[in-house]
C-alpha cells in the first residue's frame, strides 16, 4: 500500500523559500570581505553586490509589496545594513553601475540579512491560501497585476537561487570552493 503526503501550497513555498535561503548561507558562510569585494569585471557583478542585491530583494518584496511597509533598509536597518548605498529597484535602474561603485561590510550585511530572513519567516508562518492569491499591482516596476505567489517564487526562490549561482561561479573563479556540496 502506497501512502501519499499532500502539502499545502503556503508549506510548499514556506520550504523553497528556506531551502533557497539555506543553499544561499551555506555557498556564502566563508567567504571572505576580500572576496565579497573583488570586481570580476564585465557584465558580472560581486559576491556582495549579488549578496546584498538578495537580501535588499526579499526585504523590499516582503515591506514593500506584500506589506505595504518600509522596507527594513529604509526603516529600522537604515544606515547599518552594511552597504554605502542601496541597490536601485524597477525597470530602468542601473544595477551594474551600483554593483561597482557599492562598498559593502560583509558582517554588517550579514546581521541584516538576518533581520529580513527573521521576518521573511515570521510572514511565512501566517501564509495562507489567500494570501498566496491576492492580486498585487506591480505597473511600478514593470511587471503589471501578479499574485502574491509571485513575489515569493520569482523573488525569494528563483531569484536566490539563480545569484547563489553567480556566487558560487565567482568563488570558484577566485579558486575557491563555490557550492557547499
Amino acid at each position: 500500500m502506497t501512502t501519499t503526503t499532500s502539502i499545502s501550497a503556503p508549506a510548499l513555498f514556506r520550504q523553497q523559500v528556506l531551502d533557497a535561503r539555506n543553499f544561499l548561507e551555506e555557498t556564502m558562510k566563508d567567504v571572505t570581505a576580500d572576496q565579497a569585494s573583488w570586481n570580476p569585471g564585465g557584465q558580472a557583478m560581486s559576491i556582495g553586490a549579488n549578496y546584498a542585491h538578495i537580501i535588499t530583494s526579499q526585504d523590499v518584496g516582503l515591506h514593500g509589496l506584500l506589506k505595504g511597509a518600509a522596507p527594513l533598509i529604509a526603516s529600522t536597518w537604515a544606515g547599518r545594513a552594511g552597504l554605502s548605498e542601496p541597490p536601485p529597484f524597477g525597470p530602468g535602474t542601473d544595477l551594474h553601475g551600483w554593483a561597482n561603485k557599492v562598498t559593502i561590510d560583509l558582517p554588517a550585511l550579514r546581521q541584516y540579512a538576518q533581520a529580513v530572513y527573521d521576518a521573511t519567516d515570521e510572514f511565512t508562518a501566517t501564509l495562507d491560501e489567500g494570501g498566496l492569491t491576492r492580486t498585487l499591482d506591480l505597473s511600478a516596476i514593470g511587471l503589471g497585476e501578479q499574485p502574491a505567489s509571485f513575489i515569493l517564487n520569482a523573488g525569494w526562490v528563483a531569484n536566490v537561487s539563480m545569484h547563489t549561482g553567480e556566487i558560487s561561479c565567482l568563488k570558484g573563479l577566485g579558486g575557491a570552493k563555490g557550492y557547499p556540496l
